[in-house]
């Protein structure tokens, strides 16, 4: 996470909370909504850190003073690079209490059939389909419903009514393992442990770090090479295509 990131995530959050005394306000004109959308999403990344009433103060006390021009109450010199080490120890806390929900999820999914690979990933395969199956540079083109173990969908080409293609080593690990057990016409359902997935950072806002995510995955066709224009599942639909790429946590 870029530090100027960070910064501007520190202060929207901020803008959006106020003072811990100050009272919900109610959003009305347009112009407001734009800047309380703004506000929403950047909370909405900063959910995971857990934040107490004195740090949200502390936060909106900072922005106030910066915007009315007066000097800091911190040496910034030494408290900037602290941001960063803050944020991935609560960030790594908050993942691993998440992890151990969605360990218990996938161990419950192998005793009722699921088979566990040596990575980690676990899988039922719901339709072989041809005994010809896709490698990891082959481009696919499938329906896929992903959701948290809660049964929240956060992105679905089913849902869209729209196939995607992608090369299948532009993705998360687990896709690109779980995509090669089935051919064409085959499907397949996936639980993919945080490691092969996001890992502790997540795709904020819908999927939080250390989650363990499961698809139902539909294999159409198989094509060899790349495709310049082919998108990894969640393009713009609520984790993104950078966060898509392999090795991209």
């Amino acid at each position: 996470m870029k530090k100027s990131l960070i910064v501007g995530m520190l202060a929207a959050t901020a803008l959006m909370t106020g003072c811990n005394k100050q009272k919900d306000v109610k959003v009305t004109s347009d112009q407001d909504k734009v800047f309380y959308s703004v506000g929403f999403m950047f909370g909405q990344r900063m959910k995971d850190l857990k934040l107490n009433d004195g740090e949200l103060a502390a936060m909106t006390q900072g922005l106030r003073d910066a915007a009315m021009g007066k000097e800091s109450q911190a040496d910034l010199k030494v408290y900037q690079p602290k941001i960063r080490e803050e944020f991935q120890k609560r960030i790594k806390s908050h993942s691993k209490s998440v992890k151990v929900d969605g360990e218990k999820f996938l161990e419950k999914f192998i005793k009722d059939g699921g088979i566990k690979t040596a990575s980690g990933l676990a899988y039922k395969i719901i339709k072989a389909g041809d005994t010809k199956k896709p490698s990891a540079t082959d481009v696919v083109k499938v329906h896929y419903h992903g959701t948290l173990i809660d049964g929240t969908v956060f992105d679905s080409s089913v849902d869209r009514k729209k196939e995607v293609s992608f090369p299948l080593n532009r993705v998360i690990k687990g896709w690109t393992e779980g995509l090669q057990l089935i051919g064409k016409g085959g499907k397949v359902k996936l639980v993919i442990p945080s490691a092969l997935a996001y890992g502790d950072h997540g795709a904020p806002p819908k999927i939080p770090g250390g989650a363990t995510l499961i698809f139902e995955v539909e294999l159409f066709e198989i094509q060899k090479g790349d495709a310049k224009k082919a998108h990894g599942p969640g393009d713009g639909h609520g984790h993104g295509k950078k966060k898509m790429k392999k090795g991209k946590k």
